[in-house]
């Protein structure tokens, strides 16, 4: 959290990359795994620890993916559990001292969101056909614009708003940190606190959008 915003760049086959997101998308990723792996290790009847945590968000996630997806939703349920728990990691990781999250980055909300939106087109299109195209004429042609920009629209907002949310969430945190003394850490208990509960919300936040979007595409 020291230097929030300064990006290390490696250059690699002409391309550039942002090193600190990458390692830190990396570690979300083994982090997100590794819980997947231990609650399913050693499976019991009355669930306890990580299985216990993990049955709870996937049954969550399941009634939300029934309700907001229809039938057609059943198929995305290994998608929608592991973007809950890659972002809700990624948010997380930058309330841990040295490290930062992957989403104070805008490249890497702005490609899961783009990554949310091409699956809502290509489903809308595979699952609807020529009625997926049809409903950006609706109510009558000239609103295709306006539905045109709708669609531009959604990318842009899912990853703004969870970037500027996350990385404001990390700055705050370090400017309290650097000036509270450190006998006085309530504060910053208290904005940390409310940090986490930030970063789970916006976790929720993205996951339900994309729900949103992609049922309304695949419904009949």
């Amino acid at each position: 959290m020291e230097h929030i915003g300064v990006r290390e760049t490696v250059n690699f086959l002409g391309f550039t990359f942002n090193w600190g997101t990458l390692t830190m998308t990396w570690l979300a990723m083994a982090i997100a795994i590794l819980i997947s792996c231990l609650a399913v290790k050693s499976l019991k009847v009355v669930p306890t620890g990580w299985q216990n945590f993990l049955e709870i968000v996937v049954s969550w996630l399941q009634n939300q993916i029934s309700t907001m997806m229809g039938k057609r939703g059943k198929m995305f349920e290994p998608f929608i559990v592991s973007l809950f728990l890659f972002l809700l990691t990624s948010n997380l990781l930058g309330l841990i001292p040295f490290l930062e999250s992957p989403t104070n980055d805008l490249n890497t909300t702005l490609g899961m969101a783009l990554m949310v939106v091409c699956m809502v087109h290509f489903f809308g299109l595979y699952f609807r056909k020529g009625h997926y195209i049809a409903h950006f004429f609706q109510p009558f042609a000239p609103f295709v614009v306006i539905n045109l920009v709708e669609e531009i629209a959604k990318p842009i907002t899912l990853a703004f708003r969870l970037f500027g949310n996350i990385l404001a969430g990390e700055i705050l945190i370090a400017v309290l940190l650097y000036l509270i003394p450190i006998w006085m850490p309530i504060p910053s208990v208290i904005w940390l606190a409310f940090s986490i509960f930030i970063s789970c919300v916006h976790a929720v936040i993205f996951t339900m959008l994309s729900m949103a979007y992609i049922g309304n595409a695949i419904r009949d």
